[in-house]
């Protein structure tokens, strides 16, 4: 009987010690990609656009494919399977983006960031959906920040002279008074954007103002407000106002978006805008971080 009586305590200390404390929240690194594209969609293990799939990229993980080439607005389902996936009940998520994935990215918190999303059980199909987890719905996504290298928020004036093919639908996205239209930058549901910018320049910097990676001014890249883009530069740069760290506003008074901020200014001019398929150019100062603080 005294054997009993243990026992039944013990089973009822285990019943409340699970019901105080709920399942623990898993962590996830969802990383973002730009134009072109090239990993497979609904596959959060293709890491083809980036570099090996094997290095260190970050807690848990996960590619977020999207074609590259489609609309922001047709391809932003496919962003919120990955967010209600990962991103949900008690699962927490770290978001890294390229290029074109900073506009997807901000497309798709403004307009869908306090919006009700079921919650899901982490565990996707061969389209990258998940099933709901019970629990009902929460209001938008558990976001810890974004990171962006050479986000093109703020669009890139190659689009707007026709540097790509523009029967392409992204290229018309991407033209600077497009984007800068397309969604109120400064509605990012209290979530905050950390911003890369790089300065080599490339073939294309003659038609891009101030300080560029080659596709992306600062303007862009920096996550400046206002309805075209301007000339910002680093401060050893006399002839052009300076893009700031933080979010200070820069020389001349123009200003960054809300919940935007400065995290990487590439003073020395020798970080470029593309992956080369091996986490190259602006995208490996915004690893570092996600290695170092994505856990």
């Amino acid at each position: 009987m005294k054997l009993l009586r243990t026992f039944m305590a013990l089973c009822l200390f285990a019943l409340t010690a699970s019901a105080a404390n709920p399942a623990a929240a898993t962590n996830y690194s969802l990383w973002i990609n730009g134009r072109t594209g090239g990993g497979a969609i609904g596959n959060y293990n293709s890491w083809s656009y980036w570099g090996l799939g094997t290095i260190n990229a970050g807690v848990n993980k996960k590619s977020v494919n999207w074609d590259g080439r489609s609309s922001i607005a047709s391809q932003s389902g496919l962003i919120r399977n990955a967010l209600d996936c990962f991103c949900t009940g008690n699962n927490w998520c770290y978001i890294a983006t390229h290029s074109a994935g900073d506009l997807m990215m901000g497309y798709v918190l403004a307009n869908y960031g306090g919006s009700a999303r079921m919650k899901k059980n982490a565990v996707p199909n061969a389209s990258g959906v998940c099933r709901n987890a019970g629990g009902g719905a929460q209001a938008g996504w558990n976001i810890k920040w974004v990171l962006s290298a050479a986000g093109s928020g703020g669009g890139s004036e190659l689009a707007d002279y026709g540097a790509w093919t523009t029967s392409e639908p992204l290229v018309q996205d991407v033209k600077t008074s497009t984007a800068r239209a397309m969604y109120n930058h400064n509605a990012t549901h209290n979530i905050w954007f950390y911003m890369y910018a790089g300065a080599s320049g490339g073939p294309g910097s003659f038609l891009l103002p101030g300080q560029d990676d080659g596709v992306e001014a600062y303007h862009s890249a920096g996550g400046i407000s206002g309805s075209s883009g301007r000339s910002l530069c680093n401060p050893r740069d006399w002839f052009c106002n300076d893009l700031t760290l933080g979010v200070a506003p820069n020389e001349g008074g123009s200003t960054k978006w809300a919940y935007h901020s400065v995290s990487f200014r590439d003073d020395r001019e020798v970080y470029g805008h593309f992956t080369e398929a091996s986490w190259s150019g602006i995208v490996s100062v915004m690893l570092g971080t996600m290695v170092n603080y994505a856990r």
